[in-house]
Formats: structure tokens, sequence, C-alpha cells
């Protein structure tokens, strides 16, 4: 019998091992001089990401495998983690106002924070269940961490705690699912669980339920309904970068994951499949919306809003077509910029009160007082909202469109009547800002912002705008990424 040897091509995992290299240099720098500006580390950071961009231009247009067929990259993996990167960078930026003297080493929070978006990244390019698991763990390890960093605040330790609990029991229901998984199928590659389905369908019940709980874990992540709950104590408690990174990083990686599973094993378009998505693509976005209303700390608000679009973007995944994962992927582009530009503005501002939770009635009068901040944080909510000519706006117009391709005309009411209510919670926050005075004794007094700070509200603007007036270009790429989606 002879040994087959799995070819080893390195290039395939180029960008993760970029990003990996890197926050080892960031730890390393760090830990041997803990006196060096944490500007210095930032930009080493973002340096590694910038050459892992570039190793993704490089690898565009080609279909690359390695390891086995294990992990491999097309275009449509690759766009993914082109945004993920990008987030990464505007995180990089915006937690240079808010590292402060709590914070154990700066070399450990930049070095945590590419091995989150490492894990993020192996978690795209996983072609196999359990390089998709490890993905998981790098990032969900890290992101633990990351959210009780400040530790001698309750409430990040209280967070950090919550979301490990949680966070292993899914991955638990997930790595149980693959088992059963693996146990039927004799597989863990996409491909087998493909060739499976198509001979036997879904007609093997510890299949079925390996699959469902595989989901559960993906679902977690992703923070749908009924498994969010852990979202809002989470997003409160966590630095606010991070917060903003998990909103995108996270979320954007399991639907990454579930697109690719979906695309692979054509028979989930099956009506049992779809009306099960069709009613969580709505509890989703209908809860989110709802508790949204009544919160009053915009962190917390902004969590129940990620939720929401959570199940904005499963409707693009449920429309099953080229134009569904292309505005999914436009979507996953317009929400990494207005969301953390948001989180931007809500660290910059919280400042003055020495706490980043700040709530609503606190941005009362501030239009006046810090324009540009206010400006900026308008624009965020005003795509957040739907808005014209926003990339918010423009988004859903393309998510909703291809569900009515698709011919769910009932679910795209629904989408749009939940846009309309979520439009309340969002302009309650630019109403505040412009129209109401401040609250006795309770003015801003601001240091001047960082330079990352600007910069990263700067480009999280000018994205938003420029996607919402000149969508053509970005989205014509994205078509054409989603045409050539393959099964490696």
């Amino acid at each position: 019998m002879d040994l087959i040897i799995p070819q080893i091509n390195f290039s395939a995992i180029a960008p993760a091992l970029t990003v990996m290299i890197t926050a080892v240099v960031v730890l390393l720098i760090g830990l041997f001089f803990q006196k060096v500006q944490r500007e210095l580390l930032a930009i080493v950071g973002i340096i590694g990401l910038i050459v892992s961009l570039g190793e993704l231009g490089r690898m565009w247009g080609k279909d690359i495998t390695g390891f086995g067929g294990m992990v491999g990259n097309d275009n449509f993996t690759i766009a993914f983690q082109m945004i993920f990167i990008i987030a990464a960078f505007l995180a990089a930026l915006l937690s240079l106002n808010r590292i402060e003297d709590e914070y154990v080493s700066y070399g450990e929070f930049y070095g945590l924070l590419l091995f989150a978006l490492s894990g993020i990244i192996v978690m795209v390019q996983g072609l196999n269940l359990l390089i998709v698991f490890l993905g998981l763990e790098i990032l969900s390890i890290s992101l633990y961490i990351l959210t009780g960093f400040r530790k001698m605040r309750a409430d990040s330790i209280e967070a950090a705690l919550k979301y490990f609990l949680l966070g292993a029991f899914s991955t638990g229901f997930l790595l149980y699912g693959i088992a059963l998984i693996y146990g039927t199928t004799g597989s863990f590659s996409f491909k087998g669980i493909s060739s499976y389905v198509n001979a036997n369908g879904f007609t093997n019940v510890l299949f079925v339920a390996g699959i469902i709980l595989f989901l559960v874990g993906l679902a977690f992540k992703a923070a749908f309904v009924p498994f969010h709950q852990w979202t809002p104590d989470v997003y409160q408690g966590a630095p606010t970068p991070i917060a903003a990174f998990m909103s995108v990083g996270a979320k954007g990686a399991a639907f990454a994951v579930l697109i690719r599973l979906f695309v692979s094993v054509a028979a989930f378009s099956t009506r049992e499949w779809t009306i099960a998505i069709w009613v969580l693509a709505l509890l989703t976005m209908t809860i989110g919306n709802v508790v949204a209303i009544v919160q009053q700390n915009i962190k917390r608000m902004l969590a129940y809003s990620s939720i929401a679009h959570a199940g904005y973007i499963l409707v693009g995944v449920l429309a099953g077509n080229e134009m569904g994962r292309s505005a999914v992927l436009f979507y996953l582009m317009a929400y990494t910029f207005m969301n953390l530009g948001a989180f931007g503005v809500v660290s910059y501002l919280g400042i003055s009160h020495k706490v980043e939770n700040l709530r609503i009635e606190s941005y009362r009068g501030i239009g006046y007082k810090y324009p540009f901040a206010a400006l900026a944080m308008a624009v965020f909510m005003f795509s957040l909202a739907g808005v014209p000519p926003t990339a918010g706006f423009i988004g859903k117009f393309y998510l909703f469109s291809a569900a009515l391709k698709a011919g769910f005309v009932w679910l795209v009411i629904l989408s749009v009547l939940n846009a309309v209510i979520s439009a309340y919670y969002y302009l309650r926050v630019v109403v505040a800002m412009y129209m109401q005075e401040p609250e006795e004794g309770k003015v801003f007094e601001l240091p001047a912002a960082s330079w990352g700070v600007g910069l990263a509200l700067l480009l999280a603007v000018l994205g938003v705008l420029y996607m919402g007036i000149f969508p053509s270009s970005l989205m014509q790429l994205f078509q054409k990424t989603a045409e050539l989606i393959s099964m490696l």
C-alpha cells in the first residue's frame, strides 16, 4: 500500500501566515520593549495587514488549494478576507484612542487582534470541517481574552465570562455536529458531504442532526435568534474597538462558511430548509430591531442593531443566487464601514465621561460643539437605517432585490417594514445630537482625537458615501466574484 503524502502549498495560506507572523512579532516587541509607544505597535500590525492584502491581490483570479485540499482560495473567499482585513485595520486605528493605562500590554492587545483575524481567515479558507473548527477556535479564544482585557473593570470581566461560557457551549454543539457528519458521510470535506447528500439526500437522521448542530454553532457566532443573548452584554463590556471588530469579523466569517456549505450542498434549497431559514431571518431582524428601540445605552442599541443586520444578510443567503451572494459581500463591506465608524464615534465621545458606555441622552447638543464627530455619527446612523444615498440603502436594495428575484416576496415586504422600524432608534441619536439641548452638568470636554481615530472615521465616512453614490463598480466586481465561486 503506497503512502500518499498530501500536497503542501504554503502559498494557499500565505495571508493567514502573514497575519500570524505579524501577531508574534507584535507580541515579542511588546514583551521585550515594554516602553515602546503603542502607535509603533499599531503601525507594525497595520504593515502586516497591508502585506496580507497584497498576498490576496496576488491570488486574485486563481483557484489555489493546499494541504490535500483542506484549505483553498477562490475570488469569493478572497473578497471576504479583504473585508475582514479592512475591519481589523479600522479597529486597530480606533484602538489608539481607547487603550488606557489599565490595559496590561499594548503588544498583547494588537497581537490578539491579529490572531483573531488569522482565525477568521483560516475559517473562511477552510474546505474541511476540521479546518473551519480550527479557525473558529483561534478566533474565539482571542476574542474571549480581548473581551475581558480591561481586567480592572467588572463589566469587562463579566462580559468575558459570559462570552466564554456560552461560546464554549456553542462550540460543543458545533464539534458534536462535525462528529455526526463524519460518522455518517465518512468525510470532513465539503466535497465529500456534497457527494453524500447527492447520493442519499437528508434521509439519515444522524446526518440531519449533525448538520443542525453544526449550524447552531455558526448561528451563535452570527448572533441569530435565539442564539443572540450574549451579544448586548459582551458588546457593552468589551473594549469598543473589539466590539466593533466582533460585529463584522465573527459574524462575517460565519456567513462565509454558511454560503460555502449551501453552495456545496445544493439540497439545502429544498422546501424544508428554505422555510427554516426564512423564519430564522425574519425572527432575527424583528427581535433585533424591536428590542433595540427600548435601549438607552448606545452600545447595547448597536448590539441589538447588529442582530437585526444579521437577519438582513441572511435574506441574501436565502436568495441562493449569484445576485444574493454578491449582495451579501456588498452589504458586509458597507456594514464594516458604517458599524465600525459608529462604534468609533462612541469610543471617542466616551472619553469625556471616562467610560465607553454612554447613554443616548448624553449625545444631546454635541452637533454644535463637536461638529465633525456628530456629522460622522449622523452619516453612520443614516446608513445603518438605510437612508439614501448611503451604502446601507444600496446594500439593502441589493439584498431585497435578490430575494425578490428568488420569489421571496413576503419576506422582502417584512424586511422593508423592519428597516422602517429601525429608522426610529437610529434617527433618535441624530435628533439628540442636533435638536436637543445638552443635559445640565453633562457637557462634553474631549481631548483632541488621535490621528488614528480621525483617519478611521474619515475613511469610514468616505466608504459609506462612496458605496452609496457610486456602487456600480464595486457591485460589478462582487457579481463577478459570486459567479466564479468554485468547489475548489
